[in-house]
């Protein structure tokens, strides 16, 4: 795809299985990425990590300055880290914070701290939604309206980021091969793909790599005049 070569990108989440698909799928078209997470990820050519919870202000401007000190510059955020924390009409407030603040609030204080490097390099900034967003789970209440709410924040920094020539948008991936299907199936795929089939047309969750593919084309200048969609 055009314009990721020589790109610097920040994934957020960059440990986990759709996490790490997107930093290969950007290593492998020349983008350096900064991976940023609470669980550790290992460096390789071009990728670094920064250790960062998304609650702290302090550890969200070190992974700034430390992204512009090791490449220079800043092109891409891509806000695949989350929390699963949710106990259906039981959660209690705590929790309810505490996910928010991971799954929403996090990705705008980074907004914040990183808009004059994406406005100077015209860059882009990809959410992660879900199609928990659009339907009722029974038992599940947290994720989904925290899911819901990244499609209007998209939609907001779209509007909002445009004259910097910031693109906004969000992808929202159906069941996905990912760090929470994986434990709770034991890491039986199979098993998984047969829980799936009935929810999902082509009868089988998604690869990792499916995901990274539509969050390379939103970064890419193939989405030149894309924003503020899902």
């Amino acid at each position: 795809m055009r314009g990721l070569s020589g790109k610097v990108a920040i994934v957020p989440g960059g440990s986990t299985k759709i996490g790490q698909a997107i930093v290969a799928a950007f290593q492998a078209a020349g983008v350096r990425v900064m991976v940023a997470d609470i669980a550790p990820a290992p460096e390789a050519e071009g990728v670094g990590f920064q250790a960062c919870d998304l609650r702290d202000d302090a550890q969200i401007a070190d992974l700034v300055k430390a992204t512009k000190s090791r490449f220079g510059r800043i092109d891409f955020l891509v806000n695949v880290a989350c929390s699963y924390l949710d106990n259906g009409a039981e959660t209690s407030r705590a929790d309810w914070l505490t996910a928010l603040d991971i799954n929403i609030v996090g990705s705008v204080m980074l907004m914040q701290a990183a808009r004059a490097e994406l406005a100077a390099t015209k860059g882009a900034i990809v959410n992660f939604g879900s199609i928990s967003s659009r339907v009722a789970q029974t038992g599940r209440w947290v994720y989904p309206v925290s899911k819901a709410a990244i499609l209007q924040l998209t939609r907001n920094q779209a509007m909002d980021l445009a004259p910097d020539g910031i693109r906004v948008n969000a992808v929202s991936p159906g069941w996905t091969w990912s760090n929470i299907m994986d434990q709770l199936t034991g890491g039986n795929r199979a098993k998984t793909d047969a829980v799936a089939a009935p929810f999902h047309l082509l009868g089988r969750v998604a690869n990792p790599e499916e995901v990274a593919s539509a969050v390379l084309f939103l970064c890419s200048d193939e989405a030149s005049f894309i924003t503020g969609t899902d």
